[in-house]
């Protein structure tokens, strides 16, 4: 049967297509008043019979278009729309080659009464930097979501994490109706909302709160996509409802309401799950089962979960989100979520440290247990006050209580395999952590010319405390053993007050040129108290205080920065060059070991970019840019750190700040005629006076890490993106992407006193594809291998080199109708891992679904891993060491489950085929 399907599915689809008849189409548009071409205009071909879409394309630079494909049909409905014109409707006879000449379109101003405007249906459309598709004219499943819609869009890929990128740029926002929806993940939405309710998918760059309310482009860094919901369906509430039940205990149930009511909307999420799942997502095909590496998903970032990162996690959470607008007077938004979760993980690292003249082996394992409960809310309030004053606030905070167990065992052999160390230690700590962060914008336009003042104050407000308990046993074996057991109670208290003041004023220098001018400042302190009680054998308790490793740390950064700046606004060529001057004070004191410093320092910084735009899609970016970054506190602290006694670490308050220079470089361009598309880039980023770590490694491989400034470090990465679409009519269409990249970089460090460089190189291409047929199958192929190297700049050091390899094949039928059958399968293969690690393992996920109930309803098997073969091991290397490591992850299971749903729209729930895509 497994060979059957494919040769009767292969000789169905080659039979239609040697049926399917070419057709070309050829025009020039122009307008019939000025005679000038019209760019970027639509071309798009219909079906008579069912108004389905078969063909669209773009005029290029010269008005000049060709729309070709190949279809049954004897008769096309063509239509031409260009933005701010007539749109154009005629009936052309299905032939190899169809010659329109010049075609000519009247302004919108010129339409006469009761012409029908048919541009509705325009499957895309470009107007200035925005590209807007027509959701209608994507076919997709019927209960797809908003996902799976963007997938059949051209330039648009999303990967198997729910990452999109357009042509390259990663899209950082999604919005509905021009609001956030719950969060700022674009995950939210995308896996949530259904893709009926959408009409409109609107992609542009993202843009500031300043070139928002100015109109100003975006600097074209991410994009930022705009959901708008239909008209119809803008009135009422969308509900989802799912559980599922399996073995070994594994269980999910996740609910989600959503009620429009044009600009304003209502939301509540709620979910409780022990499959490391997000909870938000309602895919019926893939996403009701777990995630396939250790720790949680994307979704940390929604704050709609709280966990450590590791393992599995067993969580709930409920959330609710309020939108409304009214435009030209305000725009608000605001959430809440609640999240609690319980994880477990056990993992083993393998590592080989490297010294100057000596290697040494260190082997570890731990179990860790942690639980976490947050409280989280945002907000998101604008107000115009007139069509030139705008004042918004954003208001954030969160409350957090976090519990964690670990055990520890650890070990350290020579290069003869004698033991030379071990340590056993259990570390338990609760905590709690509270954050306080708003930011106030009051931007001011004058006249029309570009000319504006913003002002913005912000604060971020933070509270962290602590109560640990460390047991620790260390062991030094050989000629001098010695033995050292630590049982000591410590209390945190840290605080964080961060305040910082912001003017920016343009002002019109002449036509396109401006002139920026800023000043920046900001007050960081922090206090950090830790108080170390050892235990007092006598008494029975912690009633002994450890001065030594016990701090009162105060640390103040002050910066004032001023800044002038130029840039040019053009329709094609857009400069910005800028100059800062930061004058940044650091003082430090730790009131109980009685020392102190302070530094100033005067840093000259720049920053330039430009943008250039060779057509409707094709575009230049390149940045410059120079960055501070201030040491942390606990690599200023000049404090014993012994939470590892087999690497104690201290930090130097003598560290001065490091700059960092970043250069990059983007090109992308997408040929709507052929339906290509290209993007190339490059990012490489210096830095000076790093601070990294100096260790120093005695006879007994106990390690002592310190800080300090060092030149010579580096890191970067290129690569390029080539995307095709092949379509046949509605029968047939295929993407391919390649998508080679390659990274590297130099990590300088000091060991026992000598300079040791890494210099890592790797390679990595990339290849996949997606075959659609009649939507009724649906092939996803991918391939990508890794090559590893990394050589270091002692000789007595061996240079290491690995690969790496992944394969994916997601398989979907909808096939016969109401039944889905999907298949999500992946291989991965890890060189050169150490022996007790798993090099290679095949993972399969297969679920299969059944639409009941006219569709309101879908009924589901699932199974997590087949062949239980799921594994977390990696290898990864860095200046001094090379580990190999392997945790926790979700093996085998089998699941059923139901998912309900319930919407209601204008008062009338849909109708049986309201579902429907075309």
């Amino acid at each position: 049967m497994s060979k059957v399907l494919p040769s009767i599915l292969l000789c169905v689809l080659l039979f239609s297509i040697s049926h399917a008849q070419e057709f070309k189409v050829t025009g020039t548009l122009i307008d019939v008043q000025s005679k000038e071409a019209l760019e970027a205009t639509t071309i798009y071909a219909e079906s008579p019979r069912d108004s389905s879409l078969i063909a669209y394309t773009i005029s290029d630079g010269n008005g000049f278009f060709e729309l070709e494909d190949r279809t049954n049909l004897k008769q096309l409905n063509l239509f031409f729309s260009f933005n701010g014109y007539r749109p154009l409707r005629m009936k052309v006879d299905v032939k190899p080659l169809i010659k329109l000449g010049k075609v000519h379109m009247e302004e919108q101003a010129r339409e006469l009464k009761g012409v029908n405007v048919v541009g509705e249906r325009v499957p895309i459309s470009i107007k200035k930097d925005t590209m807007e598709f027509n959701a209608d004219s994507f076919k997709t499943r019927p209960d797809a979501t908003v996902e799976e819609m963007l997938k059949k869009l051209p330039g648009v890929r999303v990967d198997s994490d729910g990452k999109i990128t357009v042509n390259g740029k990663e899209v950082n926002k999604v919005l509905v109706n021009g609001q956030v929806f719950f969060s700022n993940d674009p995950k939210v939405a995308t896996k949530s909302l259904p893709k009926e309710v959408i009409d409109k998918i609107q992609i542009t760059d993202t843009k500031t709160k300043i070139q928002e309310f100015t109109g100003e482009e975006g600097d074209g860094e991410n994009k930022t996509i705009n959901l708008t919901i239909k008209k119809d369906k803008n009135k009422g509430y969308i509900g989802r409802l799912a559980a599922g039940y399996g073995t070994d205990e594994r269980y999910q149930v996740n609910g989600l309401l959503n009620y429009f009511n044009n600009k304003e909307r209502v939301s509540f999420i709620a979910s409780s799950n022990n499959i490391n799942n997000s909870g938000f997502s309602f895919d019926e095909i893939y996403d009701m089962v777990g995630n396939t590496r250790g720790g949680y998903d994307g979704a940390r970032e929604a704050g709609l979960i709280n966990n450590f990162g590791n393992g599995i996690t067993t969580s709930s959470n409920l959330g609710g989100s309020y939108a409304n607008a009214e435009k030209g007077k305000y725009e608000i938004d605001g959430n809440y979520f609640f999240g609690y979760s319980d994880s477990f993980n056990d993992q083993k690292t393998s590592r080989e440290n490297i010294l100057p003249d000596r290697r040494f082996f260190s082997e570890n394992e731990s179990n860790f247990t942690g639980s976490t409960n947050s409280n989280r809310g945002a907000a998101n309030l604008e107000f115009d006050i007139d069509s030139t004053l705008r004042i918004s606030v954003q208001p954030s905070m969160s409350v957090n209580r976090t519990n964690s167990r670990r055990v520890n065992t650890s070990s350290t052999t020579n290069d003869d395999g004698e033991l030379i160390n071990r340590n056993d230690r259990t570390r338990t700590e609760d905590g709690f952590q509270r954050n306080f962060s708003n930011r106030f914008n009051l931007i001011k336009k004058f006249g029309t010319l570009g000319r504006f003042v913003s002002v913005s104050f912000s604060n971020a407000n933070v509270e962290n405390q602590s109560l640990s308990n460390l047991n620790s046993l260390r062991e030094v074996f050989g000629k001098n053993p010695d033995e050292q057991i630590l049982d000591q109670l410590s209390e945190v208290s840290n605080k964080r007050n961060s305040y910082e003041l912001e003017v920016d004023y343009r002002q019109p220098l002449m036509e396109k040129w401006f002139l920026d001018l800023g000043y920046e400042y900001s007050n960081d302190k922090r206090d950090n108290i830790k108080d170390v009680m050892d235990f007092d054998m006598d008494n029975k308790g912690y009633t002994l205080f450890n001065e030594a490793l016990s701090s009162d740390f105060n640390f103040k950064s002050v910066q004032q920065t001023p800044s002038v700046g130029i840039r040019r606004r053009g329709e094609k060529l857009n400069l910005r060059f800028g100059a800062s001057y930061r004058f940044t004070d650091l003082n430090n004191r730790d009131f109980l070991q009685n020392t102190s410093f302070s530094r100033s320092y005067k840093n000259l910084l720049f920053r330039g970019g430009l943008r250039y735009t060779l057509g409707k899609n094709k575009r230049f970016y390149a940045s410059y840019r120079t960055r501070l970054n201030l040491p942390s506190v606990n690599q200023l602290q000049p404090v014993p750190n012994v939470n590892n006694p087999l690497n104690i670490v201290i930090g130097n308050p003598d560290l001065s700040p490091a700059v960092n220079h970043g250069i990059n470089f983007n090109y992308n361009d997408y040929n709507w005629k052929e339906r290509t598309g290209v993007y190339v880039y490059s990012n490489i980023d210096i830095e000076r006076n790093r601070v990294s770590a100096v260790s120093t490694t005695d006879e007994n491989f106990l390690r002592t890490t310190r800080y300090t400034n060092i030149d010579g470090n580096y890191r970067g990465n290129a690569g390029f993106g080539y995307s095709r679409e092949i379509k046949k009519d509605s029968v047939f269409s295929a993407k391919f992407n390649l998508r080679p990249s390659l990274s590297f970089g130099r990590q300088v460090s000091f060991t026992n006193g000598i300079e040791l460089k890494a210099n890592s190189f790797d390679v990595s291409p990339y290849f996949s594809t997606t075959l659609n047929y009649r939507e009724l199958v649906e092939f996803e192929p991918g391939y990508g291998i890794s090559f590893n190297s990394t050589k270091y700049n002692l000789d007595n050091i061996e240079d290491i080199k690995y690969t790496s390899q992944n394969f994916n094949l997601r398989l979907t039928t909808y096939w016969p109708e109401n039944l889905v059958w999907g298949n999500d399968i992946r291989y991965t293969y890890n060189g050169d891992v150490g022996p007790g690690f798993r090099k290679n393992a095949l993972f399969w996920n297969m679920s299969l679904g059944l639409d009941v109930f006219d569709k309101k309803a879908t009924i589901k098997l699932s199974a997590y891993d087949l062949l239980n073969q799921n594994t977390n091991v990696r290898r990864t290397t860095g200046e001094d060491f090379i580990q190999d490591f392997q945790g926790t992850v979700l093996t085998r299971y089998f699941m059923g489950s139901v998912t309900f749903k319930f919407d209601q729209f204008g008062g009338k729930k849909p109708g049986r085929n309201s579902s429907r895509g075309r």
